[in-house]
């Protein structure tokens, strides 16, 4: 649904296409610490799939606030609307 705080409606259409098609970044985080994302469509073929979940991983990489120790992504899923979920190894995504 179109929401504000998204920046699904606003005034600027113009701004909004541009930082769309600049790759703006999107994703939810619920009071768990389970962040949701889109990366992509099913009609996406897996090469884009593929780039745009390392590129979401790597921006929250980078997010990362210096303060927190450990492990930061204990486990990643993958799973379109309705499905369940796969699971994708974490650690193929640490070195990058």
């Amino acid at each position: 649904m179109p929401n504000p705080k998204t920046g699904t409606v606003t005034m600027d259409v113009a701004k909004a296409v541009s930082d769309v098609k600049a790759g703006k970044i999107d994703f939810k985080v619920d009071k768990t610490g389970i962040i949701h994302a889109a990366i992509g469509k099913a009609s996406f073929d897996a090469d884009k799939i593929a780039g745009n979940a390392k590129e979401l991983i790597n921006t929250l990489v980078k997010l990362k606030p210096t303060t927190s120790k450990g492990v930061y992504i204990k486990s990643i899923f993958m799973s379109s609307t309705m499905s369940p979920g796969i699971a994708i190894d974490a650690k193929r995504f640490a070195d990058d």
